[in-house]
C-alpha cells in the first residue's frame, strides 16, 4: 500500500539549476568504490547530461562487470585501481594533484567514504576548516530553492560547526544568485529559553552572524512556521525579514534536518541534491535511494560549486 502522505507527484529535477551548470566546464568526478550497478548508473546519468567527466575509483574487476551490467563502455574512461578501503584515500589524492574536481560516494557506507576525505591528514581541508552538508530542495514546478544544513554530515554540531555550516549555505545561496540570503536557525520557539539549549545557542549565532556575515539576514532561534509563513509571523508578532521569507534553514542536529528533507522530498515531492561544502573539492553524497532528478541535481550543484572555487 502507498501511505496516505506520500506524494503523488513525480519528482522533477529543476531545470533552472541544470541550465546554469551545463554552461560551466565538466568536473572530472572520481566515483569511489565504482563497482556497483547503482552507483555506476548514477554517475553514467551524469556524464550523459553533460554534468561529469567520469573517473572510476575502485576494484577494477568490479568495475568492469557493473559496467556489463549497465551496457556501459567504459574503455575510454580513466580507471584508478584501488579496492575497498583504499579508494577514499585514493580520491582524495586525485584530488589535491589537481586531477579531480570532485569527488562522488559510490558503493561504500557514507563514515567509510568520509574516513578516507576528510581528516586533516587527506589534504582536502585547512586545519581550521569545518566541513558542512547543504541540501538543495525545490519542490514540483518551482525552480526556488530552499537550502537545508546540516542534515547528512554533522551528527550534533556545536556552536562553531553550525556557524561554519551556516556560512557554507550563504556562499552556496550567493553562486546561485541570491543576492541577500535569508537564513532560519531553527528551533521549537523563538524564544531563547534555558529548557531549551539549541534556542540559546541559536540566539549566540543569530548575533554572531549581524558582523560575521552583513550580506546575509539571519533570524535565531526561529520556529519553522516563521521561517516559512508571513501569515503565522504576523499572529504571532514576529517581525523579522526572515519571516515566510527563509531560503536557508540551518537544523540543530543531524535527526531534525534528516527528517525535514525526507518530508520534503516524500511528502511534497519535492527535489533534493547535495553536496559537501568546505573542502578542496566539493563531495557529493549520493544515496542508493536517490532517483535520476535528485541525482542530476546534486551533479549540478557540485558542477557549480568546482567552477566557483577561486
Amino acid at each position: 500500500m502507498t501511505h496516505p502522505f506520500l506524494s503523488p507527484i513525480e519528482t522533477v529535477a529543476p531545470e533552472g539549476l541544470l541550465a546554469r551548470a551545463r554552461g560551466l566546464p565538466v568536473p572530472r568526478v572520481a566515483l569511489v568504490n565504482a563497482g556497483s550497478v547503482t552507483a555506476l548508473a548514477g554517475l553514467r546519468e551524469m556524464a550523459e547530461n553533460g554534468l561529469a567527466e567520469p573517473i572510476l575509483v575502485g576494484d577494477p574487476a568490479k568495475i568492469a562487470a557493473a559496467a556489463d551490467g549497465i551496457e556501459w563502455d567504459i574503455a575510454g574512461l580513466r580507471l584508478v585501481d584501488a579496492p575497498a578501503a583504499a579508494a577514499s584515500p585514493a580520491a582524495a589524492a586525485l584530488a589535491r594533484t589537481g586531477e579531480a574536481d570532485a569527488i562522488m560516494k559510490g558503493q561504500v557506507h557514507t563514515s567509510t567514504f568520509l574516513r578516507g576525505l576528510l581528516p586533516r591528514a587527506a589534504g582536502l581541508r585547512d586545519d581550521s576548516a569545518r566541513c558542512g552538508h547543504v541540501f538543495h530542495i525545490t519542490r514540483p514546478g518551482d525552480d526556488r530553492p530552499l537550502l537545508l544544513t546540516d542534515a547528512a554530515l554533522n551528527v550534533a554540531p556545536d556552536v562553531q560547526t553550525r556557524k561554519a555550516c551556516l556560512g557554507h549555505a550563504v556562499a552556496l545561496a550567493r553562486i546561485l544568485g541570491i543576492e541577500r540570503p535569508r537564513a532560519a536557525l531553527l528551533a521549537a520557539t523563538e524564544d531563547p529559553i534555558a529548557s531549551i539549549p539549541n534556542t540559546l545557542e541559536s540566539q549566540q549565532i543569530a548575533a554572531w552572524a549581524r558582523h560575521a556575515i552583513p550580506e546575509a539576514d539571519v533570524a535565531g532561534p526561529i520556529a519553522m512556521d516563521l521561517a516559512l509563513s508571513s501569515e503565522a509571523a504576523a499572529i504571532k508578532g514576529y517581525d523579522d525579514p526572515v519571516a515566510g521569507a527563509a531560503d536557508i534553514m540551518v537544523a540543530p542536529a543531524i535527526t531534525t534536518g534528516n527528517v525535514l528533507f525526507k518530508t520534503l522530498v516524500f511528502a511534497l515531492g519535492a527535489c533534493a541534491g547535495g553536496v559537501v561544502m568546505g573542502a578542496r573539492v566539493p563531495i557529493l553524497l549520493t544515496s542508493r535511494a536517490q532517483k535520476t532528478p535528485a541525482r542530476l541535481a546534486s551533479a549540478a550543484l557540485g558542477m557549480i560549486v568546482a567552477a566557483a572555487r577561486p
